[in-house]
């Protein structure tokens, strides 16, 4: 019980490596605080991981990319389980096009939910742990942050700022035992993956020097070594989680 009488707030935990973030956090006896696009996917979850696990848990549906109800949730999390220990940044979407076909709607709603949010989340997240002098930020970007991708230039842009963000705001907090990391997975099986052409994933493959693509619990794994005490002094970095694929 690595994390018991800690509590976890994660964004975007209904689904693929939230999901799988929000189990693994919780069969190591965190208190769990979760949140869903969709309010009875989010309340769905915590009352099974309470079910499962027996632990405490609250879950919301919440639109992350809203400064007010990002703000609103981290309050409900802290006052339904206590003051938050562990922000999982995890909410992220995908609106893929070549440049020239690319929406200003689909550019805007990508930065807000998969940029803005983390701003959002992390920025009501500093002041309860800044009052216990101890927190662990953790969001997930993506390799395609690091080496950017054809058609997803929104995405790319978004998991960038990711990285510049986790960089700036863990030189603000480190002397207040404050840890703040990135990590950027790879291709993961996901719903998203599964969507693609099995063509398209062969071609991927042959680019992962591991000849696979990752699981959630690869980055779920990785998630629970930046929080944990092994990692204490490990800040301001990008794991990357991809078989190999960005050196």
């Amino acid at each position: 019980m690595r994390f018991k009488n800690k509590t976890v707030a994660i964004t975007g935990a209904s689904r693929g490596i939230g999901l799988a973030i929000a189990h693994a956090f919780a069969r190591e006896g965190a208190s769990i605080g979760l949140c869903s696009t969709q309010h009875k996917a989010a309340t769905s979850l915590a009352d099974d991981l309470h079910t499962t696990y027996g632990i405490p848990t609250y879950g919301k549906g919440v639109n992350v990319a809203s400064f007010d109800e990002a703000t609103a949730f981290i309050g409900d999390v802290c006052d339904a389980l206590g003051p938050i220990h562990i922000l999982i940044n995890n909410a992220g979407i995908t609106r893929d096009n070549l440049l020239l076909r690319l929406s200003e709607e689909d550019w805007t709603s990508v930065i807000d939910i998969n940029l803005k949010s983390v701003f959002n989340a992390t920025k009501a997240a500093i002041r309860p742990m800044l009052k216990q002098k101890f927190g662990r930020i953790i969001t997930i970007t993506s390799v395609v942050g690091l080496m950017g991708n054809p058609g997803q230039s929104n995405y790319a842009a978004s998991k960038a700022g990711i990285i510049g963000f986790t960089k700036s705001i863990a030189k603000e907090y480190g002397k207040k035992n404050i840890t703040v990391n990135a990590i950027a997975p790879g291709f993961i099986q996901t719903d998203m993956t599964d969507s693609l052409p099995n063509d398209y994933l062969d071609t991927i493959i042959t680019n992962v020097p591991m000849s696979r693509i990752g699981t959630p619990s690869d980055v779920s794994n990785a998630c629970m070594f930046l929080a944990s005490d092994e990692a204490s002094y490990i800040t301001g970095q990008v794991l990357s989680v991809d078989g190999g694929l960005y050196m």
